[in-house]
């Protein structure tokens, strides 16, 4: 009987041990969890501008690009004709 009784006391002891350990586990993954969040909303962040300034780049360059196509599809070599 006294040694049910040590086994189940040990038992509870380990077990009060290993759900300390386990909050302890689940305090670190929150804090590393609120990290990577962090860095996550941070790239979103860096993607928007970056896309935003592409967009702005395409914007400025279209005007271009459409004259220097009329001007090819004007000149004679684009027509075929050898005038």
């Amino acid at each position: 009987m006294l040694k049910q009784l040590f086994d189940y006391l040990q038992q509870s002891l380990l077990l009060v041990h290993d759900v300390q350990q386990n909050h302890r586990d689940v305090e670190e993954l929150r804090r590393e969890l609120k990290v990577t969040n962090s860095l996550v909303i941070e790239l979103s962040h860096k993607l928007e501008r970056l896309s935003e300034r592409e967009r702005l780049e395409r914007e400025k360059l279209a005007p271009a690009t459409r004259k220097r196509f009329a001007s090819f599809r004007a000149s004679p070599t684009a027509t075929g004709r050898n005038d």
